[in-house]
């Protein structure tokens, strides 16, 4: 072989290893960190709330609906105050559930739902002696993390959104949903039972 030839072959060598180490780089693309190649998605924005909270009356027992939640904790009773009950610009669906025991001692809370595919939940104040206190700088969290109260979950999942739609269901039926008198799929895309 002449010294062409040998320098030929190496480049052949050469193209072929950085071709090689080009399809084993795009293969194992998710080892390390995912890159998306697909140029026409952005990435989401952060979202963030933008309303300034103004907190409501104190609820009224006659404005009171109770709703079943799947808590182990059998002995509590949960009521949202339907008076209470909003919906904003954000989809963000807001609330005053009172927890009540069996002693008939009661906690009340302002909350606040987002109807997003894993669901989002925020606590905005505490009642007590008959006022809200405000808590500060709380953050969304997912409605399946710990901190998050089970009956959260409830209420994002059978009551105050559309299964599957991940949006707010319409201000006016969610107090009919919340006390069994409507399907809880109702408007999902399912048939009713």
């Amino acid at each position: 072989m002449n010294p062409r030839q040998i320098a030929a072959r190496s480049i052949l060598i050469l193209l072929a290893c950085g071709a090689a180490a080009s399809r084993a780089a795009e293969r194992d693309r998710f080892i390390g960190e995912p890159v998306d190649i697909n140029r026409n998605v952005k990435e989401a924005e952060s979202w963030k709330e933008e309303a300034n909270i103004s907190l409501p009356p104190w609820p009224q027992d006659a404005n009171l609906v109770e709703f079943r939640a799947s808590d182990p904790a059998a002995s509590l009773r949960y009521y949202i105050d339907t008076k209470s009950l909003s919906v904003d610009a954000q989809q963000i669906v807001r609330y005053t559930v009172v927890v009540e025991g069996k002693s008939g001692a009661r906690n009340v809370a302002y909350e606040g739902i987002r109807c997003t595919p894993k669901g989002a939940y925020r606590l905005y104040a505490y009642g007590m002696s008959g006022k809200f206190q405000p808590v500060p700088e709380t953050s969304w969290q997912q409605v399946t993390d710990t901190a998050v109260p089970a009956y959260a979950r409830d209420l994002q999942r059978f009551y105050l959104c559309v299964p599957l739609k991940f949006e707010p269901r319409p201000l006016k039926e969610m107090p009919r949903i919340l006390s069994g008198r409507g399907n809880a799929r109702d408007q999902s895309g399912f048939l009713t039972d």
